[in-house]
């Protein structure tokens, strides 16, 4: 899936990008890019908030992403292009920094999702060598370790191809199976307490509003399926395919995710579940004492290590692109002569990452954070869909109800409010990080009127080695 780096030519010479993915290799991508780091990480903390009905969340943050994925399936088949939401917001809005800002904001949710990998890759790596550093200091430095070796390896230019994705995703969907079946196993045998997937304990909420603390969370596990977009320009017939596959990989990945849930509830309890970075790892000691926990183990390091480096390789290569366009000071658009890697934005992200892994460290935090930007993101794109209504396009395309864009607008934005009791740290750190990149625009506007050069973003950038423009799990 290597694509051309940088700037967009116009020119009708210029060659396109070969359609090789059919139905089930769609399918695929989708399922792999959704399945990761926030279900395998984040389960126990939503339990913190809600209590047994852990699954309800999960079943919350499905609806929204199902209601915005339609959105999305107008907007890819009446552009089939590679870009996802900066296109989007740029035909809508025209607004240079504007457009900025969002695939800014796509890029500091994929930093704080490769954030949140590390920590869960660093917890996982302590329990399948059964390190006694499973807290604090010791965490955070496997994180940092982690991190370094992940910026390594984006330096020396590992690209994801199709056939590569679906081995990762066959990985990380075995080990979400391993848990359902234990689940099954438990029910059929009489073990397990599934009466405990009915209760709430919310604390000192409500239990609207214990539901309401824990989807903001929980969306982070749906997040991924937004770049599939971006492999529009390489599937065949695209605008015929496109809505049935998506909406199959959704509903997919939120059963597994459901079932997952109410399995972990039945097999550990909430107050268990919720302590450390592990929880799914519990499950299978409870539910399964004979499966060598190791094994597990390594199922979610290599998880959430794929979700972290599909993460900064994307990141950096954003920053790459807006860099090649003048948007961004030109340093950061340096490539190594050898590597031929974007070697500048490379140790910039990887700065960021690990400022985050060492001042933030939690995984609700970080993983808050990195849906916070996203429902920020995806308020916009349900907004674009209606502003582009007037524009008109030469082929037939998939329409969404026009209730489902104002419903995803609508939902999205309150689910980024403060009115959610959403930890205020989530908003600081998204705060900092965007603040960063109005620095650098304006930093870089100061420059190029000295130079002379003028600044043009063409959304339909992607880095050279493919990654599309949008954070996994």
């Amino acid at each position: 899936m290597t694509k051309p780096p940088a700037a967009v030519s116009e020119s009708k010479d210029e060659p396109t990008l070969k359609r090789v993915m059919g139905p089930w290799l769609l399918l695929l991508f989708i399922v792999g890019d959704i399945l990761g780091t926030g279900i395998y990480a984040l389960t126990g903390q939503v339990a913190n908030d809600v209590g047994g009905v852990v699954w309800l969340p999960f079943l919350v943050a499905f609806v929204v992403a199902l209601i915005t994925a339609f959105s999305y399936l107008e907007l890819v088949t009446k552009y089939p292009q590679a870009a996802g939401a900066a296109l989007y917001t740029h035909k809508a809005f025209g607004i240079q920094f504007f457009t900025f800002m969002v695939t800014f904001a796509v890029m500091c949710s994929g930093i704080t999702s490769a954030a949140t990998a590390s920590r869960a890759f660093a917890a996982n790596f302590a329990e399948a060598f059964d390190l006694d550093v499973r807290t604090g200091v010791g965490i955070t430095l496997i994180g940092i370790v982690f991190m370094i070796a992940v910026a390594a390896v984006n330096f020396r230019g590992v690209g994801e191809s199709v056939k590569l994705n679906v081995l990762l995703t066959c990985i990380e969907l075995s080990g979400l199976l391993i848990i359902v079946f234990i689940g099954m196993w438990a029910l059929g045998i009489g073990e397990g307490d599934f009466s405990r997937a009915a209760t709430f304990d919310t604390g000192d909420r409500s239990a609207l509003g214990g539901v309401i603390a824990a989807t903001t969370l929980a969306f982070y596990a749906m997040v991924g399926f937004e770049d599939s977009v971006n492999m529009a320009e390489e599937c065949k017939e695209p605008s015929r395919i496109f809505p049935k596959v998506l909406l199959i990989g959704l509903v997919s990945t939120g059963v597994i995710y459901v079932l997952v849930s109410v399995t972990a509830i039945a097999l550990v309890s909430a107050d268990e579940l919720g302590e450390g970075d592990t929880p799914l790892l519990k499950v299978v000691q409870a539910g399964a004492p004979g499966f060598p926990i190791g094994i597990f183990a390594f199922i979610t390091m290599f998880a959430v290590a794929n979700s972290a480096l599909i993460n900064m390789l994307m990141a950096s290569r954003l920053l790459y692109g807006m860099s090649r366009q003048h948007v961004l000071p030109p340093q950061l658009g340096r490539v190594h002569r050898t590597r031929r890697t974007p070697y500048i934005a490379i140790g910039f992200t990887t700065l960021l990452a690990l400022g985050l892994i060492t001042i933030v460290g939690e995984v609700p935090q970080l993983g808050g954070t990195t849906a916070l930007l996203l429902l920020c993101v995806f308020t916009v794109v349900n907004v674009a869909v209606l502003v582009l209504r007037k524009d008109t396009v030469d082929h037939k395309h998939f329409r969404a109800p026009t209730v489902l864009p104002i419903i995803g607008a609508l939902s999205c934005a309150f689910l980024a409010t403060p009115l959610t009791d959403r930890d205020p740290a989530q908003y600081r750190i998204a705060g900092v990080l965007l603040a960063i990149g109005v620095v650098l625009w304006f930093v870089n506007n100061l420059a190029n009127k000295k130079l002379g050069v003028k600044a043009e973003l063409h959304p339909e950038f992607l880095g050279e080695e493919g990654v599309p423009p949008g954070p996994t799990n």
